[in-house]
């Protein structure tokens, strides 16, 4: 498939004649950069590529309010992180919350359900990681996985879910923190 800059992208998706192939091409080159990004916020495989697919969806139809304000990869990954915390909240609201929060209403915590997804490639003490992780609130989780996966300079971020970097800044050492802490009630 044909690879072209972000800007050549940008321009081509403007232009209704070369829309549909300008399209194309953005999903060939940034479906597996998006796909990741939203793995680590909803974890699960079959979850991301659901996710991945609304996002695509949503960007196709939001195509004549992306004014070229802001990068490409900025305005598809706040898509990407918007969907996925959509999807997070309603997932939540239809669960039960047990007195465990660490367990779904079966009662398989996130870390079994990682070990026994068959496309987790991490160990035991990643999928503890990832535990910890969702126990975070969507903002100070999105700003960890940003910061420690995709390592976001805080500009970058700020661009994407439009806060300050002091506050974003605040909000990934409170993470750092409650992960810690979280380790340290499970040793």
């Amino acid at each position: 498939m044909e690879q072209l800059s972000e800007k050549e992208i940008a321009l081509q998706l403007q232009d209704t004649a070369t829309r549909r192939q300008a399209f194309s091409i953005l999903v060939g080159q940034y479906s597996e950069m998006l796909y990741w990004k939203i793995r680590r916020i909803v974890m699960f495989h079959d979850d991301a590529d659901d996710v991945l697919q609304n996002t695509l969806m949503k960007a196709w139809k939001s195509l004549d309010s992306f004014r070229g304000d802001s990068k490409l990869t900025t305005w598809l990954c706040r898509i990407a992180i918007n969907e996925s915390l959509d999807f997070i909240r309603h997932k939540q609201a239809l669960v039960i919350v047990s007195s465990d929060s660490t367990t779904d209403n079966a009662g398989v915590s996130v870390h079994e359900k990682l070990m026994a997804d068959e496309y987790f490639d991490g160990d035991s003490a990643e999928a503890l990681l990832q535990e910890a992780i969702s126990q975070l609130p969507d903002v100070q989780r999105t700003v960890f996985l940003m910061r420690y996966y995709d390592e976001m300079k805080y500009s970058e971020i700020s661009s994407i879910l439009n806060t300050s970097e002091g506050a974003l800044k605040a909000s990934y050492h409170i993470a750092v923190t409650k992960i810690k802490e979280y380790f340290e009630r499970k040793n």
